[in-house]
This record gives structure tokens, sequence and C-alpha cells, in this order.
């Protein structure tokens, strides 16, 4: 048994770095997390990054070493430096993500016409600041601003702001005692997103009147 904690703590402190970044990635993102195998492939080669900025952290400090030492390199050092790394490597993948840096240049030089997003519903909620119309599987319609959303259109809920049935006519039933509704994703058909003028701080300061206005939105 001791020669077994022998031989795999060192395996372990070596993967340590990339399976923190993996971990913290999917912490911070709304991807979803892959299976067992793919998890550990991109936890490797988040180590095979992490352990090649440490090398080249190390080569800088005896470079540097040489005219001016704050101490000796050692493992500690190393797992000290290379925990950070890996830290600040996951926040970074995370932040380019959620902001879907790297696709939108990728975009712009028509590389790709994807997003960062796990799915193209993530993707138009979360960059949408327009109220929603929800036509649920009964029949009924229910707009407001969604604060919270599924990550995708299978599971989770919605929670709607300011929320409003949609009568017949095309007319808003204003819920005034509520704060917000929430809406189980499996009971939504189809989510519309209003074009409408008027945005502020996320929420509508008008609602539409009419049937008409009702017809000005995006489908998706």
């Amino acid at each position: 048994m001791d020669n077994l904690y022998k031989e795999v703590t060192p395996l372990l402190t070596f993967l340590l770095p990339g399976f923190l970044s993996a971990s913290i990635f999917y912490g911070f993102t709304s991807h979803p997390k892959p299976s067992q195998f793919e998890r550990t492939v991109e936890a490797l080669v988040f180590t095979f990054v992490v352990h090649a900025v440490t090398r080249m952290i190390e080569a800088v400090l005896e470079a540097l070493g040489r005219v001016w030492s704050a101490g000796e390199w050692t493992s500690t050092s190393q797992l000290t430096c290379s925990v950070l790394i890996a830290t600040a490597l996951g926040a970074l993948m995370a932040a380019a993500v959620n902001k879907d840096a790297v696709h939108s240049w990728l975009r712009k030089k028509g590389l790709t016409s994807r997003s960062s997003h796990s799915s193209e519903w993530h993707g138009v909620l979360g960059s949408s600041l327009s109220d929603v119309v929800l036509h649920l599987v009964d029949g009924r319609r229910l707009t407001g601003w969604p604060k919270e959303w599924p990550l995708n259109p299978g599971q989770g809920q919605f929670y709607i702001l300011d929320p409003a049935w949609i009568d017949n006519d095309g007319n808003p039933v204003d819920l005034i005692d509520l704060e917000g509704i929430i809406i189980q994703a499996t009971d939504v058909r189809w989510v519309e997103v209003i074009m409408v003028e008027g945005v502020r701080d996320g929420c509508f300061t008008q609602r539409f009147q009419s049937t008409t206005a009702a017809m000005e939105t995006r489908a998706f």
C-alpha cells in the first residue's frame, strides 16, 4: 500500500493543475460537462499548457537569479506556480467563452459562423436585452423579461420578471401583484424575442399594445 501511495501521489500532483483548470472552466460557464473520458482528455491538455508555462517561468526566474535571487526553485515552488497558472488559465478560458471573445474575432475574419456559447438558445437569451413571449403548450402566452433561463430547451426553468399574460386580442394583462413567474422549460413550445424600442436595464418601458406589434418579433 505504501508503494502504491508513493507511485500514485506524483502522478496526481502532475495532473492536478489540468483538472483544476477544467473544473474552474465548467464551473464558470454554461457548457454542460462532457463524458468522463472527454473531461480527462481536456484536463490532460490543460495540464500540458500549465506545465509548459511553468517551465518557461522557471527558466526566466533562473536567468534572473544570476543577477538577483529571491530563493531556490523547489518542488513546492513548482506546485504552487502550476496551481496559480491553472487557476488563471481556467478563469481566462471561461471569461473568453462567456464573452464570446475568440469566436467573435473569428467571425469577423470569416473563419467561422459559430459562437462560443453552449447552444443557440443560450446565445440568443444571453445577449438580448429584450422582453420575450413564451408560447405555452396549453395555448397561453406570457410576456416579460427573462432574468433566468434554462441552458437548453429540454430542461430547467424560465424566471420571467414583470410578467403579463397576453389575451386573445393581443393585449397584455399585467400581473401587478407578482414580481415574477417561474415556468418549466418543457411547458414552452417556442419563444419570441420582441423588437420594440424603449429598453432600459433589461426591461421594456412599454408593452406592445396589439397583435400587429406582437408580429414584430423574432422567433427561434
